[in-house]
């Protein structure tokens, strides 16, 4: 019996604490074959509004939720996204809450695109603070945060997780360079790829980004103004 009642308690906790992705509105759907989904803000007034997606409960997983509202803007045709807060009662917008938001999606020609560039966007993993430094410069990043630093043409920028065993890349933006994503992880222990048998520590890892999840990042993460 207790074993029931263990297994029913899972399951009921389960179902609170999951997090769903529903298509709470379609005002209309698009045709076309765009692969992007991408966050526009001022674009919205050129946009085709094509309806809402509503996001109910907190995961860790981010990249899992959005290939959920992914799929979902794909059933209408949408291509871009932009947050829609909530109202209380005095018409008031609420404040973001990871829990609970809406996305209202549109498509838009990619042309109609604002030119997004010269911006650096480091995002923290969901685990714990994570210390990096940009050109020696350090930064502590919070859990589920981010940070934008403006880059300069022809400059060489140099990203570091500031430990023995953790990662450093490098890379040179040009005048037309779009903006540039990189998430830090924490510090992880992986198996040995030389198949000898042991045992790998890895510091932190600085993995590059695709735009559209990335834009997506920059939603539901807190931005940390850079100093």
């Amino acid at each position: 019996m207790k074993k029931i009642l263990f297994a029913v308690f899972i399951l009921i906790a389960h179902f609170i604490f999951a997090q769903n992705v529903f298509l709470t509105k379609v005002e209309k759907t698009h045709e076309n074959k765009d692969k992007f989904l991408y966050k526009i803000n001022e674009e919205k007034n050129n946009a085709e509004y094509l309806g809402e997606v509503e996001v109910q409960g907190f995961s860790k997983n981010d990249a899992e939720i959005f290939s959920l509202i992914y799929t979902k803007a794909k059933e209408i045709g949408a291509n871009t996204f932009a947050l829609k807060p909530f109202e209380n009662v005095d018409g008031s917008l609420q404040n973001f809450n990871p829990a609970n938001y809406r996305l209202a999606l549109y498509y838009l020609p990619k042309e109609k695109l604002l030119n997004q560039t010269g911006n650096l966007y480091l995002f923290a993993s969901a685990e714990k603070d994570q210390k990096i430094a940009v050109n020696k410069v350090d930064y502590i990043l919070q859990p589920r945060s981010y940070i934008i630093i403006q880059t300069i043409a022809g400059e060489i920028y140099t990203i570091s997780t500031k430990k023995l065993l953790g990662s450093t890349i490098k890379f040179q933006p040009k005048e037309t360079s779009t903006n540039q994503y990189f998430q830090i992880s924490a510090a992880k222990i992986k198996s040995d790829e030389t198949g000898v048998g042991g045992l790998n520590l890895k510091s932190g890892d600085i993995i590059g980004l695709e735009k559209s999840y990335a834009e997506f990042l920059s939603i539901i993460y807190i931005n940390q103004k850079a100093e």
